[in-house]
């Protein structure tokens, strides 16, 4: 740890202490932003409503940015207790798709290999300097589960339930 002090924003980085779990704190993050993308209105993943929902993850990937940032400063370079990015990640996972219990899991399990895995290009996203490293590699992280998540959709629709 940087310092000793817990900042507010890496209390938020942390998304309010989840990530100072001693274990896994990138899927116990991750797991906490399922549960707050399960309690969305369904209205946001149909029709018009994903420009909101977009709006929101844009805007929320930037403060992230930021939050990152500011936490690396009392926690240490990209530390394991920064899990704001987790939620960037993983709400672009589901972004487009049908909101179901189904896709949530499916998107978590993608999202979360693509995570740790880093195909290219995030292992190199994440070397990008202060909270852009540790919010970019998630987003793509985020992205190869969508686009795999669609065409699967597309592909097989009973797979998602449907």
């Amino acid at each position: 740890m940087a310092s000793q002090r817990l900042t507010p924003s890496a209390l938020v980085a942390s998304l309010f202490g989840v990530g100072f779990i001693p274990f896994a704190p990138g899927t116990f993050g991750s797991l906490l932003t399922v549960a707050v993308y399960l309690i969305l209105p369904r209205g946001l993943s149909q029709g018009s409503g994903w420009i909101w929902y977009g709006a929101g993850l844009l805007l929320l990937s930037a403060v992230s940015v930021w939050l990152s940032t500011q936490a690396e400063k009392c926690l240490g370079h990209d530390a394991p207790q920064i899990v704001i990015d987790e939620a960037c990640g993983y709400l672009l996972a589901v972004l487009l798709l049908p909101k179901t219990l189904l896709v949530a899991v499916y998107a978590l399990i993608l999202f979360r290999a693509f995570d740790i895995a880093k195909p290219w290009p995030a292992n190199i996203l994440q070397r990008l300097p202060r909270g852009w490293g540790v919010v970019a590699d998630d987003l793509a992280a985020g992205f190869y589960a969508n686009v795999l998540l669609q065409i699967l959709h597309r592909i097989v629709p009973r797979f998602f339930g449907q």
